[in-house]
């Protein structure tokens, strides 16, 4: 009987600390990334946004610094893996790339190579530490990365495309899922406004209606997880990949015109352009475009050290960088609205917008780099990064 009593006893002293250890180690939370590409961080003031204003209403909100150069693909991979793209392998939405004798573009065949991608994106940090993660068309999560896709996935190649209101619920299905299938993080990327950006400029009627729509699939998915049994537990933030400025035919500048093509390898047009000289004609082709009007020029090892840009061999020798709203290219581009330009540019900056338990309520941020996002996400998984450029005392301003 004595025997009896002192394990009742060694029981309920064990019951009672795992109850003090449950109290100290709450559920891991659930942190749910929805990207809104090209929302610049002026659009809830330029358009209605009610959704959008109320997670900043409830939780935080700022103006996000993007990083170099302030486009799509490089944006969007730096998020995930914390490394800005000087280091993240995708220095631009397209590129040359000598360690693999390859061209990279969003739309080629090559964006399915994973050697293209350096780094470890979040996916797969919190995948090696038993966190499951899924992700609705976010870049570089429908590329092998060191071998391996997230737990859930979607190929952007695939069509037709999920349309937003199912990639809405295809989040929320997730939530839905058994406790041991379901995905800790999950992350989903939207294409607009930057299309309508592109395509009509920032200030058009039609991204007024880009941002109307997807601020209503913010707020499905607010919806969604006000109703969802884990609701206390998530975690929600909304950010984008950068800006947005107007462009012309009026301000195109034709490299051409200042430097000869048998100087240059090749030039990859674009903001910047890199151009990858003959060794013999690098002076040269940096002397020709001295002072030439609207564009500033470095030789890669000169480049300013705040845009963190020039390490990679996948950069040219000769960096050319249009100002605000100039384009470097041989053909003016139709398009009236672009990105790409220096993050410290207003209009390049995108929004960031985070709610949940675990963030502060009304709190309007001082601005922070993107590459920040990694460490902030894995702080709220309680995951350990892998190495990155970025840092938590950066954002640990949003947390309560």
């Amino acid at each position: 009987m004595k025997r009896f009593f002192r394990v009742l006893l060694v029981f309920l002293l064990a019951l009672g600390f795992s109850a003090q250890v449950d109290a100290k180690c709450p559920p891991r939370r659930y942190v749910i990334v929805v990207s809104l590409d090209g929302f610049r961080w002026d659009y809830p003031q330029m358009y209605d946004a009610p959704n959008i204003d109320a997670i900043a209403a409830n939780g935080v909100s700022t103006a996000m610094w993007a990083s170099y150069p302030a486009s799509t693909f490089p944006n969007h991979y730096a998020i995930a893996t914390g490394l800005v793209p000087d280091h993240n392998g995708l220095v631009n939405n397209s590129f040359w790339a000598p360690d693999m004798d390859g061209y990279y573009s969003i739309g080629g065949p090559n964006k399915a190579v994973p050697g293209y991608y350096l780094g470890e994106p979040v996916w797969l940090t919190a995948m090696r530490q038993g966190v499951k993660a899924a992700t609705v068309y976010w870049v570089g999560s429908d590329v092998a990365v060191q071998g391996k896709y997230p737990t859930y996935w979607r190929n952007y190649s695939d069509r037709p495309l999920l349309e937003y209101e199912e990639r809405i619920d295809e989040v929320l299905g997730f939530l839905e899922m058994p406790k041991k299938e379901r995905p800790h993080l999950i992350m989903v990327y939207f294409d607009e406004p930057d299309h309508s950006g592109h395509s009509y400029g920032p200030r058009s009627e039609e991204v007024r209606s880009a941002v109307k729509k997807v601020d209503e699939m913010i707020g499905r998915l607010r919806e969604g997880i006000a109703k969802s049994r884990l609701a206390s537990q998530i975690d929600l933030i909304v950010l984008s990949d950068h800006g947005m400025t107007d462009i012309s035919y009026e301000r195109c500048i034709n490299p051409y015109e200042f430097i000869k093509k048998e100087w240059c390898e090749r030039i990859l047009m674009g903001t910047p352009t890199s151009i990858f000289t003959k060794p013999e004609f690098r002076d040269s082709v940096y002397n020709a475009l001295q002072g030439v009007e609207h564009i500033s020029v470095w030789k890669k090892e000169e480049i300013p050290s705040e845009l963190n840009y020039g390490t990679s061999c996948r950069i040219g020798d000769i960096v050319v960088a249009p100002d605000l709203g100039w384009q470097v290219i041989e053909r003016p581009r139709s398009h009236p609205g672009a990105h790409g330009y220096s993050p410290y540019e207003p209009d390049m900056q995108p929004i960031f917008r985070a709610e949940g338990p675990d963030f502060r309520k009304g709190f309007v941020a001082a601005s922070f780099r993107n590459v920040s996002v990694y460490a902030l996400v894995c702080h709220l998984l309680g995951i350990e990064p892998a190495p990155n450029d970025g840092s938590l005392d950066e954002v640990k301003q949003l947390l309560k």
